[in-house]
């Protein structure tokens, strides 16, 4: 009985955990619009897996998304060297951008910046 109210406890700790937390997600069209339709904030983050600077903002962008203030972000991450259809939507020429959207409206943009600060002051504007 003590190894069940153990268990029941660390998942109850988890999922509120998780309730505190923003979404990453792959981004899908779908989503996005629905997303921004609602009134949600929305990042987009384009990556790729052969960029040394996204590397760096991955672990960043995580972080921040695991902060209750930003419980309510979806990060929605977009492929450079797969996803070009989604590139041209977003005006984006180089991977490593970050897109934030408030009110289904382009509140902010990040090229290549790899300063905690500054990427959660970008990402802080879509709340």
């Amino acid at each position: 009985m003590k190894h069940l109210k153990t268990a029941v406890f660390s998942f109850a700790a988890l999922l509120a955990s998780t309730a505190l937390a923003g979404e990453i997600k792959p981004y899908d069209q779908a989503g996005f619009k629905s997303l921004t339709i609602s009134g949600k904030p929305v990042v987009i983050a384009v990556h790729a897996p052969w960029c040394g600077t996204c590397k760096i903002q991955e672990p960043i962008q995580a972080a921040l998304m695991k902060k209750p203030e930003y419980k309510d972000v979806t990060l929605m991450t977009v492929d450079f060297d797969s996803q070009k259809d989604v590139l041209k939507k977003f005006k984006v020429t180089t991977q490593s951008t970050i897109v934030v959207f408030k009110n289904a409206k382009e509140v902010a943009r990040s090229v290549g910046d790899t300063n905690a600060g500054s990427i959660e002051a970008a990402i802080r504007k879509a709340i």
